[in-house]
């Protein structure tokens, strides 16, 4: 049996994720009102956030919680011109 049986015939090519957004956008909580929003932000959104600042020319302080965090990085996406989707 051919490990490719499974795959199939169209010309288009396999794609991850959705091309559109899913779910209910009603579902989803404002960060400000998340249980764990006054927990320190994430090593990953640490991350994230310093490189869209930079890109951004802004600074923002190291001690943000992760709801601050999540905020901060969306109005940058939407700024830079990123996507707004998704929590953070």
């Amino acid at each position: 049996m051919s490990t490719h049986e499974n795959q199939t015939t169209t010309d288009e090519p396999e794609m991850l994720g959705a091309t559109e957004p899913t779910g209910d956008p009603a579902l989803e909580k404002d960060p400000a009102d998340w249980v764990s929003g006054d927990d320190p932000m994430t090593e990953s959104q640490k991350s994230y956030l310093d490189t869209l600042a930079r890109q951004a020319g802004e600074e923002l302080p190291a001690t943000l919680n992760k709801a601050e965090a999540s905020q901060h990085i969306d109005r940058l996406r939407t700024a830079l011109g990123g996507d707004d989707g998704g929590q953070h």
